[in-house]
């Protein structure tokens, strides 16, 4: 892998205290990093300035290459050791620094970089620091991308709301520098009823947010009620909106850039500086009025839509009284097609979403009712990406997981009341039963989304063929596996039974390739990237035909069609 900028280029002359170039310093001494130097950085997302030095230490080579000053300065390491002591090599018009290494295969299970994942997370670098530009090449295959976005945070929620109904087209940017400080915020509402809102703290993604997301929430609700209020908007309605209601629709990016950033734990999830959330809120609170002022179609929009989310709300709650009352969401009661498990320790235990009746009875014989759990559904699944909250509470197809599950929906889902463990999703291996897989993921992920970023929620992989021949039956799970096993058998005497769906098993077939923990193949749902995954859902699951017309003809040679 190699790394090249056009800065100024690692400081290579002697380090007093160490009395080795600084540049050796740098590669080799933790704690070293620009960062302790407040003449070096402005802001720098590293906490203990231990990067490049563990890179180093975990590559088999590394070598450095500096043009500085009209010359050029290489040095060579081997797990983290100098080969040779810096030397130069020649002059040069450049500027900057190119870092080239091989991670250590007797220390890592893998040393492959993946294209994609780079590609995530340099996009997102690009947007956060407008003007920038990154290009990531991979030599093996030829893929190339160049990262630029004149537009720098605006173009990142144009990207996000890019096959969204959007209710106006310019976003609202907010920027600011307080006390060292710098913030900046860029809003722009769709259609939709999905609050969309990621926050950055020097670069990094803060998934936990902080005091700089509590400070735009707050803002931004005070905001919009103020509106409301001095236009009169409600008149005479008893109903004021929440900040749940004002962020639905939204699609926001927060970035904050500091000098000391203090975050909760090693995995920088959570911004804690507990002056930032005052500066945000002045802020937002004081630009947004300006801007509400000066856009008065635009605030009444948002208003609008926050007083349509507020009165969703208040038939939500209403929804829910009425529910709880028929024991519907209330602890304790579960619903009548439910076989529960016999144990009830949450860690131990395991559900199975079993798609159909004459499956889910089948499931119910064949499971070990210990641990497993199994709740059959049946006819069409909502599609939870076009509806609000009032809706989900009263579909009759939703109500029976939500209360199977226990840990309730929304802003009120908690993950601590969860009553398994495992939440595995059982389709039939054919398109209908991969379209209601993707409703219910849909459905996960937005209104319980906790239960994917915890590893909770998993797909089943029922198989699709039974192959015989004499006494030897083997389960295959592809038709590359059934193509496989048939060129290595042989054609004669082979009798092969394909499963349309999970109905067409008995109990014990059941069991023994998709119920037993020795022998079944689950596939685990996670979020590596919460951005894409959101787009992805948007695509598959939205109004807007024309973007997932486009990832269909895109993605159609990738497909395996059984006709």
């Amino acid at each position: 892998v190699s790394v090249e900028d056009n800065g100024r280029g690692i400081p290579v002359e002697m380090h007093k205290a160490e009395g080795i170039p600084a540049v050796q310093v740098v590669m080799t001494v933790l704690h070293a990093g620009g960062k302790f130097d407040d003449k070096s950085y402005k802001v720098s997302g590293g906490l203990h300035g231990v990067g490049v030095s563990v890179v180093n230490a975990l590559s088999k080579h590394l070598e450095v290459e500096i043009h500085k000053d009209g010359k050029i300065y290489h040095q060579d390491y081997a797990t983290g050791i100098p080969l040779k002591k810096l030397e130069m090599r020649g002059t040069t018009k450049k500027r900057g620094t190119i870092v080239t290494f091989k991670p250590d295969d007797t220390i890592f299970e893998t040393v492959d970089f993946s294209f994609d994942y780079l590609s995530v997370r340099l996009r997102e670098l690009a947007f956060l620091n407008r003007g920038i530009k990154i290009i990531l090449k991979d030599e093996k295959s030829g893929k190339a991308h160049n990262f630029e976005y004149a537009g720098g945070i605006n173009s990142f929620v144009e990207y996000l709301n890019e096959n969204k109904k959007i209710l106006f087209v310019e976003p609202i940017y907010i920027s600011g520098e307080r006390e060292g400080t710098e913030f900046e915020v860029a809003i722009q509402y769709n259609e939709g009823f999905q609050e969309t809102i990621f926050s950055f703290a020097n670069n990094i993604n803060t998934i936990e947010g902080g005091t700089h997301l509590s400070g735009f929430k707050s803002a931004l609700t005070r905001a919009v009620n103020t509106y409301i209020k001095n236009a009169n908007i409600l008149k005479n309605e008893k109903i004021s909106p929440g900040g749940s209601d004002i962020r639905e629709g939204i699609t926001a990016i927060i970035s904050v850039k500091l000098s000391e950033p203090q975050f909760e734990g090693q995995t920088k999830t959570k911004l804690q500086n507990s002056d930032i959330e005052g500066i945000v809120n002045s802020i937002v609170y004081e630009k947004l009025m300006e801007f509400f002022e000066e856009h008065p179609a635009e605030a009444k929009n948002i208003s609008m839509k926050a007083i349509l989310g507020a009165r969703s709300r208040e038939a939500a709650r209403k929804a829910r009284e009425l529910t709880r009352r028929k024991s519907v969401l209330e602890s304790g009661s579960l619903p009548g097609k439910l076989a529960d498990c016999s144990i009830q320790d949450p860690s131990q235990t395991e559900i199975f979403l079993v798609e159909g009746d004459s499956a889910g009875g089948s499931a119910k014989m064949g499971r070990d009712r210990t641990f497993q759990a199994i709740l059959p559904l049946w006819g069409k699944m909502l599609n939870t990406e076009k509806a609000r909250i009032d809706k989900v509470l009263n579909n009759d197809k939703i109500q029976p997981v939500i209360l199977a599950l226990g840990a309730g929906i929304g802003e009120e889902f908690d993950l601590n009341k969860l009553r398994y463990n495992k939440i595995v999703i059982m389709a039939d291996a054919d398109v209908d039963g991969q379209h209601i897989a993707t409703l219910l993921l849909t459905f996960f992920f937005r209104y319980m989304r906790p239960l994917v970023e915890y590893g909770h929620v998993y797909i089943a992989k029922p198989p699709l063929f039974l192959l015989r021949k004499g006494r030897s039956k083997r389960y295959v799970y592809t038709m590359a596996e059934r193509d496989e096993l048939l060129k290595e058998w042989g054609s004669k005497g082979i009798h092969v039974q394909r499963y349309k769906g999970l109905g067409e098993m008995n109990a014990d077939q059941l069991w023994e390739t998709t119920l037993d923990p020795e022998k079944r193949i689950l596939t685990s749902v996670r979020i590596d990237d919460a951005i894409e995954a959101d787009r992805m859902f948007t695509i598959l699951m939205g109004d807007d035909v024309a973007p997932r017309r486009e990832f269909i003809e895109a993605n159609a040679k990738y497909a395996e069609i059984d006709v």
